[in-house]
């Protein structure tokens, strides 16, 4: 394209963290320029949030209805290319779904929906639509996690045996002692906005989606098992799974925000029959490689021995780390050229490399095969047929 693309975006006004993050990462390129906006569900503090973003006033809105109508109704050369939902789970398919039938792509925050049932409507409603639909499961954009996923790819890890995967958090913990802590009194321990999980939606899910990008594997059964430790949350703080995978591999997922003294430790190990793999999101510019006859192999980002999907998505030479916002803006970056073919009339590739509708539901039925699993006797709960 001769422009950069006009991206708008609801939600992530004052004090949003994800809002900030998503325009930074949007932005980190300079192919796109945020131009519009609905940044809270108070008219006011989305008119003041779009002053500090020094947008023009008429393009700063106080409901979202408004702001897709008057979008919509937008001569050419201004109209919006796409927009970034940054709002409450429970909001999500009913913005997405507008949007997509009034004819703008979508980038949307995860988890996709408030339900499975909503993200297999909303699946719908995207191929009905012919848009795109990139969903910002972030950690999928990290170099070294691309280069993870070609060796799978590539059979450099023989079939494929178990995979490990954990997401300790710790900065709920101290809601075990006090109360009125910050931690415990937000928006994701309520299941009218949340939907059925805490933290599973919320990290687990990551968890899920970064083992499925990087191996392909789709799960058949679960053994779930999720508690909640602070008193009083109705919904789970901490979770841990067993997975059978179709084709016989085998897993363990364990997600949880009272790992006292935790930061943001996403680890993953994938074993198979010549080679295994580590990654550990805390060190994100190294994939370990590991086999029983040779020493331990450790790939850096940046370096020219690693595969061209990798290096692609590298912006700084080897020894200048890369991290959190860089691999954000790479899942803009490969929506941002799936949009920009769409606009140009150009053939769609099979695989631009960021997340889709299908990762969407495909981490609705975790959520919901993981609740299930916990409540039941019979723990062994198989997985819905959405692949």
């Amino acid at each position: 394209m001769n422009r950069k693309l006009r991206m708008g975006m609801i939600g992530g006004g004052r004090g949003a963290f994800i809002g900030s993050v998503h325009r930074m990462a949007a932005a980190l390129d300079g192919k796109i320029e945020l131009v519009a906006g609905c940044f809270s569900a108070d008219p006011e503090k989305s008119k003041q949030s779009g002053a500090d973003l020094f947008l023009d006033p008429a393009r700063v809105y106080g409901t979202y209805q408004e702001m897709i109508a008057k979008e919509a109704a937008m001569p050419a050369e201004k109209r919006l290319d796409f927009v970034s939902i940054v709002t409450r789970n429970n909001t999500h398919v009913e913005i997405a779904t507008a949007l997509l039938k009034a004819g703008f792509h979508v980038i949307c925050d995860k988890p996709v929906s408030f339900s499975l049932e909503q993200a297999l409507e909303l699946r719908e409603t995207v191929r009905k639509s012919g848009k795109i639909f990139a969903l910002t499961h972030n950690y999928t954009g990290y170099p070294m996690v691309k280069e993870a996923r070609e060796w799978v790819r590539q059979g450099k890890l023989g079939d494929l045996m178990k995979v490990v995967v954990e997401y300790p958090q710790g900065y709920a913990i101290t809601a075990l002692y006090d109360q009125a802590d910050g931690a415990i009194s937000n928006w994701r321990m309520d299941p009218n906005v949340a939907g059925v999980s805490n933290c599973m939606a919320d990290i687990g899910t990551h968890a899920e989606n970064l083992v499925r990008y990087i191996t392909g594997l789709q799960i058949d059964k679960m053994c779930a098992d999720l508690h909640a430790y602070i008193p009083g949350r109705p919904l789970d703080d901490d979770g841990m799974a067993l997975v059978r995978y179709r084709g016989g591999a085998r897993g363990i997922i364990y997600a949880s925000q009272v790992s006292n003294g935790d930061e943001n430790n996403l680890n993953v190990r994938v074993y198979g029959t010549i080679a295994s793999l580590e990654w550990h999101q805390e060190n994100p510019n190294e994939l370990i490689i590991k086999q029983v006859d040779k020493p331990v192999q450790v790939l850096r980002r940046g370096n020219v021995y690693l595969t061209e999907t990798a290096r692609h998505y590298s912006r700084t030479p080897f020894a200048h780390p890369e991290g959190f916002i860089e691999a954000f803006a790479n899942v803009y970056l490969a929506a941002a050229e799936a949009i920009a073919d769409a606009a140009d009339g150009k053939p769609a590739k099979a695989d631009y490399g960021f997340p889709t509708i299908d990762d969407g539901v495909i981490g609705m039925a975790f959520i919901e095969t993981c609740v299930k699993s916990s409540q039941a006797e019979d723990k062994w709960v198989k997985f819905p047929d959405v692949y």
